[in-house]
């Protein structure tokens, strides 16, 4: 499981042409990408991560201050572009397999507090953010 988490002021996800999710506030854009070996395990560590990742102003985390996330599936964080000049995508889980898990992790950080806004799993998203700092770390597991 590979997320590369934003602290953003604000973001958005449009699909064609209407906003599906936003978030209300300055919080975490969290773009999501899952592997054929993920599982439960990795949810929960994932999740838990997430919100309570001190990246926020005064070093607090989204779970301290009650910040938004905005979970957006991202398979291509699995391409594999060492060889040649066209990416591979052969560690990318499928769709069967990603997409409950991507509603896993959302529902737990929503089981934890989080106000959870989500892009829409396999559609062509465009994805509008202000990274504040920038600030952008990578979380694996």
């Amino acid at each position: 499981m590979r997320a590369v988490v934003q602290r953003v002021s604000e973001a958005s996800v449009t699909v064609d042409g209407a906003v599906v999710g936003a978030l209300d506030g300055p919080g975490l854009l969290v773009y999501l990408g899952l592997t054929h070996t993920d599982g439960p395990d990795e949810v929960a560590w994932l999740a838990r991560k997430v919100w309570g990742l001190r990246i926020l102003d005064g070093e607090r985390s989204a779970s301290d201050v009650g910040a938004p996330v905005l979970v957006v599936s991202q398979f291509t964080l699995y391409g594999d572009a060492r060889k040649g000049r066209r990416p591979t995508w052969e560690a990318a889980a499928p769709g069967p397999v990603s997409e409950p898990l991507y509603e896993a992790v959302c529902a737990e950080l929503e089981r934890l507090g989080a106000r959870v806004a989500r892009g829409v799993f396999g559609a062509d998203m465009q994805v509008a953010s202000v990274n504040d700092g920038p600030f952008t770390v990578l979380l694996e597991r």
